[in-house]
């Protein structure tokens, strides 16, 4: 079992940033990929960003590309999600997620952290 610490969060004004991170510990593999997604009350958990440990990211929502980007410090098992340009609609709790078979879709998810509002005003 895997365990997902995160940590940044909180609240802004429209147009400023934020950073979020996801520790992870325990049986990580290679293989596997960790990332983002986010749930806004009254909607689904949807995927924002993944980054995949052999190589390579994905973002899932084209409201997101070239405002957010999501890194990984492997050495720390710590996956980071700045995200920039901050709408309203951006607005939600963030959950991290890690998926030990490389997929990182809802139904592949191994491990959730606690989760982590993000409020944006206008």
């Amino acid at each position: 079992q895997v365990q997902l610490v995160e940590s940044g969060g909180g609240s802004v004004q429209t147009g400023g940033s934020l950073r979020l991170s996801c520790a992870a510990s325990g049986n990580i593999y290679s293989s596997a990929c960790m990332g983002w997604f986010r749930q806004a009350p009254g909607k689904e958990r949807e995927r924002v960003a993944i980054i995949y440990f052999h190589g390579g990211s994905l973002y899932n929502t084209d409201a997101v590309k070239g405002r957010f980007t999501i890194s990984q410090d492997g050495a720390k098992n710590t996956v980071s999600l700045q995200m920039n340009s901050l709408k309203p609609e951006d607005s939600a709790m963030y959950y991290c997620a890690i998926d030990r078979h490389g997929v990182c879709t809802y139904g592949m998810i191994d491990s959730w952290g606690q989760g982590t509002q993000v409020t944006v005003s206008s």
